[in-house]
């Protein structure tokens, strides 16, 4: 038995259909989603969800943290099961495409394999998984971290959202984390496939219909404080003043000029800045920034933050303003699997759809698969780069380009 690319003959109409019947559930009405986790919009849409699985001839099924599973069952190699899928959730009036998508095509694809070909050998299971931005409550990855052991969903961690309502609260009022439904751990995932969209620029200037995602970037964050002292803004002269705002735009001027004479990978981001007491006639006694690096290589991440922060030592002694670096955020690289990228590569050959080998600048919940079972994580272009926003739109071309080699690519692991 070969593949047969008339299989995969999803039309665009279809495609966009069930983005937008997704997006109906938390529809901002500015043509954005806002979805987040445990809230009614997204308990609605998983339901949802797992009404068209069983429609569609899948077991469907959750776990006690709010994963969704749609399975086809094996004929043959009963020990593990193939996941294929993406998340749920969405930022704040976010786009219609992020997660909805790979979970979509994830289904699109398994129902096209399981319509031309009977059941698979090894078992395939479509998972829309609960949580991956991170938008209502301060932690990110709880879907795909509580099937890899990252978290245990039994033992909820202590945090909440603004109105004070912890994580442990907001599950069980869905009804899960009661033990009603199976353990999320995964122990028995053979390989972990993520279709999303690029949420950049990069593979649609390129003119590839596909990025196959070779590394995933590690993520450090800072919060960095410098403590000068507040003082009259007319009576203090200029070169007997401790301005911590002054010391910070110093500080960036480094980072920044550093940054672009680093590695081309690495990047180096300032998104929030401020300033104490924040008054106009008052010379800031004490400033505080963040600062986000990201590089698929942690040699990099390493020696870059070490010289930069030996800079910052510098002025410091320099200026008198007392700097202190806490770093909030450590995530690692993640190579993906190398004969999945393998297999990836000859399943856009199969079909003549072009491509590129990527490194994603962005976390994925292929990140955290990456570290528990072989992952693979495939990307199709998005309009001008752009994401997490009601302007987020891909081709409807692009959009199947991404289903079909996902469908080619699950029919050599599954059925040959």
């Amino acid at each position: 038995m070969t593949f047969d690319t008339s299989i995969t003959g999803s039309t665009a109409s279809e495609i966009e259909h069930l983005i937008t019947w997704l997006a109906s559930f938390g529809g901002s009405g500015e043509g954005g989603v806002t979805r987040f986790l445990y809230s009614k919009p997204w308990l609605e849409a998983q339901h949802a969800l797992k009404e068209k699985m069983t429609d569609w001839g899948m077991e469907a099924y959750f776990d006690d943290s709010g994963n969704l599973f749609g399975r086809i069952a094996g004929t043959k190699n009963m020990s593990g099961a193939i996941l294929t899928g993406s998340h749920i959730d969405t930022v704040t009036n976010g786009g219609r495409f992020d997660g909805a998508y790979g979970i979509l095509a994830s289904l699109i694809a398994v129902k096209q394999l399981r319509d031309a070909y009977g059941a698979p050998k090894t078992s395939i299971e479509v998972v829309s998984m609960c949580e991956e931005e991170g938008s209502r409550f301060p932690l990110t990855f709880w879907g795909s971290g509580n099937l890899t052991g990252l978290f245990d969903c039994g033992k909820a961690p202590a945090v909440y959202d603004r109105d004070g309502v912890s994580i442990e609260g907001a599950m069980k009022r869905c009804g899960f984390g009661k033990g009603r439904y199976r353990k999320p751990f995964r122990h028995d995932a053979k390989c972990f496939i993520e279709l999303h969209i690029e949420q950049g620029g990069i593979l649609e200037a390129s003119g590839r219909q596909i990025g196959i995602v070779t590394d995933i970037v590690g993520q450090r964050r800072y919060t960095i404080i410098l403590k000068g002292e507040s003082n009259h803004a007319g009576t203090t002269p200029m070169n007997m003043r401790k301005d911590a705002v002054a010391m910070m735009s110093l500080c960036i001027s480094c980072l920044m000029k550093k940054a672009k004479a680093a590695d081309p990978f690495l990047t180096a981001t300032v998104g929030q800045l401020e300033a104490k007491p924040n008054v106009p006639n008052v010379i800031p006694g004490e400033a505080v920034f963040s600062l986000d690096l990201r590089h698929h290589n942690e040699t990099v991440l390493d020696q870059f933050s070490e010289d930069l922060f030996a800079d910052f030592a510098k002025l410091s002694e320099e200026s008198g303003v007392q700097i202190s670096v806490q770093q909030t955020t450590d995530v690692k690289p993640v190579k993906m699997d190398p004969e999945l990228t393998r297999l990836s590569k000859q399943s856009a050959e199969n079909i003549n759809v072009s491509y590129r080998e990527m490194i994603s600048g962005a976390g994925h919940d292929a990140q955290i698969f990456g570290r528990h079972c072989p992952t693979s994580l495939l990307f199709v272009p998005s309009r001008n780069g752009v994401s997490h926003s009601p302007e987020e739109w891909t081709k409807p071309e692009d959009l199947i380009s991404g289903i079909k080699v996902l469908s080619n690519l699950l029919y050599t692991l599954a059925y040959e």
